[in-house]
This record gives structure tokens, sequence and C-alpha cells, in this order.
């Protein structure tokens, strides 16, 4: 596996990634706990050195599988997780970055984590009611103290970015990027570049829409799925949306490729301080997604699927602007 260095802070991670939350939450049902230890330890075993939880994925229950996995290999990864909701009778309530707040997560992460140290600590998403010089601050001790490695915001505003890299250097941020969600080439990469940030893109397949996998007879019917209430699966917008899954396919044949591949490649081909975290569920799921690494795009593929992508009116507006959690002043 290629490796990447993310920002200033020349933090190296595997080119891809794995995300974990679908693996116990958010897609559908949760995964066989034993397969899903297998898809994460098998990830170590072909090279992946990233992988990302959260307090809030289950709520618990996905850094407890991430801890259980992780544990005889912890030596050989890095382990990224997020804090900022209050979290009450096993669900969150609502944003919650207080100080307070913030050093309970991350006891409760460590425990569950079963480590000494998060390698990045990230807000999962800005809390409007507490100054974020006070959560970089706090994160700040939290480094000092050798409880966490590396600072992290999701889906944070770009003056927010500043406003915590001014008190603790901001070593990655978060933003939901794939080919059908680009904004935050206008609104971070500048940003990133000036600063010295690596980007770690979460949703890079498009919540399983980029991969083809989805057909037009699927049902998003599970109460355990949330894509049944985003905009871009309704059955209207899926029909519109198929375009993008059309022309994936059509260029996958010609590339000897996957749909799945064809995102991720086209993600690592952005930026080489970009890591996208696409998660899978079982092993050839995992593997599939691992070989975009070593797929090549031209610039003529780039500047093919810039062109249809710019003829395609993608429909729906994406999760990272539906989430109701995400608020930022």
């Amino acid at each position: 596996m290629q490796k990447r260095k993310l920002g200033k802070a020349n933090l190296e991670v595997s080119a891809i990634g794995l995300g974990c939350m679908g693996l116990s939450f958010g897609l559908g049902p949760a995964a066989d706990r034993k397969e899903a230890i297998n898809v994460i330890r098998g990830a170590v075993d072909r090279g992946v050195t990233l992988f990302d939880t959260a307090e809030a994925y289950g709520p618990y229950t996905n850094e407890d599988l991430v801890g259980e996995a992780l544990e005889p290999m912890r030596s050989r990864v890095l382990i990224g997780t997020k804090f900022g909701y209050e979290i009450e009778n096993g669900q969150p309530i609502g944003l919650n970055s207080r100080p307070d707040r913030i050093r309970a997560a991350v006891e409760g992460s460590l425990k569950r984590l079963r480590t000494d140290h998060i390698d990045v600590l990230t807000q999962h998403r800005v809390d409007p009611a507490v100054p974020m010089e006070d959560v970089a601050g706090t994160v700040k001790d939290l480094i000092a103290a050798g409880k966490v490695r590396h600072f992290g915001l999701s889906e944070a505003s770009a003056n927010s970015i500043r406003k915590a890299h001014i008190v603790q250097p901001v070593t990655v941020i978060q933003d939901h990027y794939s080919l059908w969600m680009r904004e935050p080439e206008t609104t971070k990469f500048a940003l990133c570049e000036e600063l010295g940030i690596g980007l770690v893109a979460w949703g890079p397949l498009g919540q399983g829409f980029l991969t083809g996998a989805i057909t037009r007879d699927t049902k998003f019917d599970d109460p355990n799925d949330l894509r049944k209430d985003f905009p871009r699966f309704t059955p209207e917008a899926l029909e519109a949306n198929f375009k993008v899954v059309d022309f994936l396919k059509d260029l996958a044949v010609r590339k000897n490729a996957k749909p799945a591949q064809i995102a991720l490649a086209w993600l690592l081909a952005q930026k080489p301080w970009v890591v996208p975290i696409p998660g899978a569920t079982h092993i050839n799921h995992l593997e599939e997604n691992l070989r975009a690494a070593d797929l090549q795009l031209t610039a003529a593929d780039l500047k093919e699927i810039d062109d249809a992508f710019a003829m395609i009116d993608i429909q729906g507006a994406p999760i990272s602007k539906v989430l109701d959690a995400s608020i930022d002043r």
C-alpha cells in the first residue's frame, strides 16, 4: 500500500484508509461482529494504517468494535475518533464540545479503543455554543498529556479552522468529498495548502452509490439505513443520478476496473494530501477498494471525468447538507 503524508505534521498514513462506521451503524444492519473484525484486521494485513471511528457511531459500539479488532496490532496502525455530541440514554441528543465533555469523551474512547492514546482526535461537528479557541485549547492540553497525537476538524468552516489552528495546529480536516460532492475544492483546498493541513475524505463512494451496487430496484427501507432520509436517495433523485453510475461503469470497463476504483483513484489524483476512507463490510469489498491505489488515471481520463460530470445535473442535496448536526458558525 502506498503512503501519504498529511499536512505539515507529516502524519504518514496509507493512501486509502478504512471508514469503520458502516460496520456497526448507519447503512443498514450491523455486520456480524466476527466478520467485521476480519475486515478490520484484513485491512491491516493489506497495508491500511488509518482507521476512522467516532464516539457517536452506535453510539459507542463502533469504537468498541475497532478497539477489539486492532488491539493485537495497535503498534502498526493509526486510530482516529471523534467527539462533539451530547449522548443520553445511548443516543446523540445534540452538540456538546464543552471542555469537560471533550475530556470525558476522550477517556471513554481510550477505554473502548483499548489504547493509551488517540492518533487523530477530531471534532465531529462545530458547536456554535463553544468558542473554537476553547475546543482547540482543550485538545492542546490532551496532546500535552500524551492522550492525543493530532487534532482534526470535521465539516468545519474555513473561519473555524483558522481560529482553531492558531491555538493548536490542525493536522487534518474531514470533509464530505467525492465525485458527486466537490465543494471542498472551492472551500477548503486553498486553506489546506496555506496552513499545511491534510484532508480525509469521508463518503468517498457516495454512501455506496458510486460503486454501482445500488440499482433502480434498491430499497432503503431498513430503519437502520440513514440513506432512506437523504434527498439524493429518493426514487426520483436516484433515477436522475444514475447518469453518474452509467458513466463510471462505462469508464471502468475501458480501464479494466470497477466503478468504485475509478471514484477512489480520482480522489487520489486530486491532491497528494487527500486520503479517502471508504467503508467495507466484506473482505472482497475491501480488496476492491484498496486496488484503487494502484489504478493510474491519465490526464485524458481526468479531463473526461471532469467534462462528463460538468454535464450531469446531480439531483438532491448531499448528506453533509442535510445532517441536522452540521451546524457551523
